[in-house]
């Protein structure tokens, strides 16, 4: 029987720091350094040039770059082309806004570029920060590996996750979190921002607060996972 492939979804409803990794521009004291970067230099480059740089790719038509985020030496960073601030946006729950989180699992593909052979896609984390807890006002998805203290603590909880928007057992890292299984199928028809809106009462009024990490796990354990990439 063919494998099925499904993907956990998980809003933290308490502010913690970034699980997949450090944020971007931490201490560059310019909150809108990464939206100057986007729109005045790597859509008019590739407007002008057809020559993205400085970020690693810009696709016009799905209205989103991908940018090598300064931490670690996988990790990229998914914006769009046009501004939206973060999670609080209403353009998120707007059906014609692209599929931001759709864009960034297709995107994967370039850490395994980078890295010179595949990156498994059980290794692989989207994560997005909260309101307060980020630092740059450019909406962006954090391309990454998951860290494996919390893959191990998400395969122990995966029986108890459902088509449901639920508590996770016991919280992750002393913090409270929803998590839902969602199939690719799904994903790929709708932004998990209108998910949670639509599914979780009193959600799109509170968007704000939210952050995202989404991580993606096969029926196979996680023993494929290479311990040799580094992210």
């Amino acid at each position: 029987m063919r494998r099925v492939r499904y993907f956990l979804l998980a809003l933290l409803v308490a502010i913690l720091a970034a699980l997949a990794g450090g944020y971007y521009w931490l201490h560059s004291g310019n909150p809108d350094a990464l939206r100057k970067i986007v729109l005045q230099q790597c859509v008019p480059h590739q407007q002008q040039q057809q020559n993205p740089s400085p970020c690693a790719e810009v696709n016009l038509k799905g209205g989103y770059v991908l940018f090598k985020d300064r931490n670690g030496p996988l990790q990229y960073l998914l914006m769009p082309t046009y501004r939206i601030n973060g999670t609080e946006s209403p353009l998120l729950l707007d059906p014609l806004t692209p599929n931001f989180f759709w864009q960034a699992w297709q995107g994967r593909e370039i850490m395994s570029q980078r890295h010179g052979a595949p990156v498994p896609d059980n290794a692989v984390s989207l994560a997005i920060n909260s309101r307060s807890g980020r630092t740059q006002n450019h909406f962006h998805i954090h391309i990454s590996c998951l860290r494996p203290d919390v893959r191990a603590q998400l395969d122990k909880d995966a029986a108890a996750i459902s088509s449901r928007w639920l508590p996770l057992p016991g919280g992750l890292q002393g913090h409270e979190y929803l998590a839902r299984r969602v199939t690719e199928a799904e994903l790929a028809q709708r932004s998990p921002f209108l998910m949670l809106a639509e599914e979780v009462p009193e959600a799109r009024e509170h968007m704000d607060a939210s952050r995202w990490q989404w991580r993606n796990r096969a029926t196979a354990r996680w023993c494929c996972w290479r311990r040799s990439v580094t992210c």
